[in-house]
């Protein structure tokens, strides 16, 4: 196998300071804990709270994305991280459930504002056929900080669960340091360039919907694997402190499986049969879930997960940032993203009812079933390519093109 060319300075930079920021990412989990131990509020109220959460970062989102392409790449993710580092602090020191609640939504109004203009950097970095690969080794990064948070987690939450968000906020203080020094600051366009911006409408673009909708369907999928995996297994009489083995496995193979991406067979595979491939995968991993009753038995399940996550998270967007006319990458990504929010706040409702009404093996069925129509459903809807010409700055198609091009 040829050696894999060198990613550009800016995109390893990037890298290595989303690994700084996510080794301190592993307050969340803990924030309905704090809120319930520290509070005294009831699972109800902690968990609307989180609700709360998840639903500001879908505004959060679609700021990251106007402003990235507004204020530039490097001034907003740097805006974001310190607004996650205040609300961070603010959590931390929060004497009422009233101060609680606030910090906890003024962290997911700037917790998304980072994540268009850092997946806009990739996407415009890096060659067109070279975006599977950094947006899968994004991930990658991102995996590996998260073992590393995972042990920091264990070590500070026996002492002090204040202390998680203080650590979070100092890390997020120095990728935002990081950032500022080492990224070259990105001047926004001139003013005359906002009209031709704002003719673009990425929400009246029917193949980034068609995107964004079966995005939306694995997120919500993703996060049951995330949400109520803990719950689900103490039903199978396991400790749910074990999710935590699980998770450290999804993200080892996420690590150690990145020489697949670049094997000459998986390069060749259009986009709406790759996507579909992954999803034939996470259906085998969420069935392994579903008869697996011991922990060997779960780990392996969550191996094969994560590589279908692999195959879903690096062809996704890459096709996202081919959609994107020139100039609105981090709208469109942003866009894109808002799939992540909703899964948030729906994901916790709707896997806990199903758990609850019908057990731990309908939970996993049901899932994997919904992965195998969507693996039939992108072979049908998810665009082949949107790069090169069908792209216009304005953002809509041309006379002699349909809106979006239908996969086989």
């Amino acid at each position: 196998m040829p050696r894999p060319e060198a990613l550009p300075r800016t995109v390893r930079l990037l890298l290595l300071a989303r690994v700084v920021n996510r080794l301190g990412a592993f307050s969340l989990p803990f924030l309905t804990a704090l809120i319930s131990a520290d509070h005294g509020a009831s699972l109800t109220s902690a968990g609307l709270v989180s609700a709360a959460f998840g639903l500001a970062t879908i505004p959060s989102r679609l700021a990251g994305g106007y402003l990235a392409d507004r204020i530039g790449r490097r001034t907003t993710i740097v805006l974001g991280l310190c607004g996650c580092a205040v609300a961070q602090l603010a959590i931390a020191a929060s004497v009422s459930l009233t101060w609680a609640v606030t910090g906890a939504v003024l962290l997911g109004l700037a917790f998304e504002l980072y994540e268009p203009p850092s997946q806009a950097i990739i996407g415009e970095s890096v060659p067109e056929q070279h975006r599977v690969r950094a947006f899968s080794l994004f991930s990658a990064a991102l995996a590996a900080g998260g073992m590393g948070a995972g042990l920091l987690a264990a070590l500070l939450g026996r002492w002090d669960l204040r202390w998680l968000f203080v650590t979070d906020a100092v890390t997020c203080l120095a990728c935002a340091l990081l950032i500022r020094l080492a990224l070259p600051h990105d001047r926004p366009e001139p003013p005359g360039a906002d009209r031709g911006r704002a003719a673009v409408r990425p929400l009246r673009d029917r193949a980034l919907l068609s995107v964004l909708a079966t995005g939306t369907a694995y997120a919500l999928i993703n996060q049951q694997a995330v949400v109520t995996l803990p719950l689900a297994l103490t039903r199978h009489g396991l400790p749910a402190a074990d999710a935590g083995l699980l998770f450290t496995a999804a993200a080892a193979t996420t690590v150690l499986a990145q020489p697949l991406v670049r094997l000459p067979w998986t390069a060749r595979l259009g986009t709406p049969v790759a996507l579909a491939l992954a999803h034939l995968l996470l259906a085998a991993g969420l069935t392994g879930y579903a008869l697996a009753g011991t922990l060997p038995g779960m780990l392996a399940a969550a191996a094969v997960l994560s590589l279908g996550d692999l195959l879903v998270i690096g062809r996704i967007y890459a096709l996202v940032t081919e959609l994107a006319p020139p100039g609105a990458g981090g709208r469109y990504l942003a866009v894109f993203g808002t799939s992540w929010g909703i899964a948030a706040t729906l994901a916790p409702v709707l896997g806990t009812q199903l758990l609850a009404r019908a057990g731990t093996t309908v939970l996993w069925s049901v899932m994997a079933v919904f992965c195998l129509l969507l693996a039939a459903l992108h072979l049908r809807v998810t665009p082949e390519s949107a790069g090169s010409p069908r792209r216009r700055t304005a953002g809509r198609p041309g006379p002699a093109e349909p809106a979006a091009a239908p996969g086989p």
